[in-house]
């Protein structure tokens, strides 16, 4: 037989596409799949155009599609192979990330079970404020960014208490490295090299772009709590992280 143009008896479609005798039997009878040609026994054989439709209603099935309806679809004027290929690879890269999130969640959750800690709670997420401060906080944030305060909350909420310990004591030691450079310029490598820690540390709870940074700074100044947060590490601390941020953002948040 020539390259090109195999054949195949139900049982090597069979074999080679995992489905049974039975349903390519069914296909047949209602019109789904036909073989390319029958023997004078009444064997069926099939061709790489039938293992293409094969392949497109394993697709739709898969996509929730019932029988009537693929038939439907396949037989339409208008089909187009490459379209169609191309509309399952979004379909499948969209449960694909779907997936992926499910998998985060369920390694999340074997974690906690293993370590036989709890998700963070609202009070340990903000253990040792003020609780007006906080809600006034939480309420600042919201108002500004909603979608990635959501984000934030949603983060921190799936992480250990370890975790959170461990994110915590990061943030309270950039501050410290910051507050002990304070007497450099803003644009000292030194000083830019930290802030990039401080932008990376930002990056655990939701993507930061350049001018949600820049508006960052501003609001750790403008802002009389954030301002207090900052400035009781070190007076001027706050004012100082608005003015390095800045010089960040102008290299193009960047360390040279």
């Amino acid at each position: 037989m020539e390259k090109g143009h195999q054949q195949y008896s139900v049982k090597q479609l069979s074999q080679l596409a995992g489905v049974s005798i039975r349903t390519l039997h069914h296909y047949d009878e209602i019109g789904l799949l036909n073989p390319a040609k029958r023997s004078e026994k009444g064997y069926r054989f099939y061709g790489k155009e039938e293992l293409f439709k094969l392949q497109q209603i394993m697709f739709y099935k898969t996509l929730g599609y019932g029988l009537g309806e693929i038939k439907s679809i396949l037989n339409d004027e208008g089909f187009d192979l490459i379209t169609a290929l191309q509309s399952h690879r979004e379909v499948l890269k969209k449960r694909a990330v779907h997936l992926d999130k499910l998998m985060v969640t369920i390694d999340k959750t074997i974690n906690e079970l293993k370590n036989k800690e709890g998700m963070i709670t609202d009070k340990e997420m903000y253990e040792g404020f003020d609780p007006k401060e906080v809600e006034a906080i939480k309420t600042e944030t919201a108002d500004r960014w909603p979608d990635e305060a959501k984000e934030t909350e949603h983060r921190i909420k799936s992480m250990s208490k370890a975790a959170w310990k461990e994110t915590k004591q990061e943030a309270e030691e950039i501050n410290l490295w910051l507050s002990n450079l304070m007497h450099k310029p803003v644009e000292d490598v030194e000083v830019q090299k930290v802030v990039k820690l401080h932008f990376e540390h930002l990056h655990r709870f939701y993507e930061v772009s350049e001018e949600h940074y820049r508006g960052l700074a501003e609001m750790y100044v403008e802002d009389d709590r954030f301002k207090a947060h900052y400035d009781k590490v070190k007076p001027g601390l706050a004012e100082f992280l608005r003015k390095a941020i800045q010089q960040f953002c102008d290299n193009g948040m960047e360390v040279a």
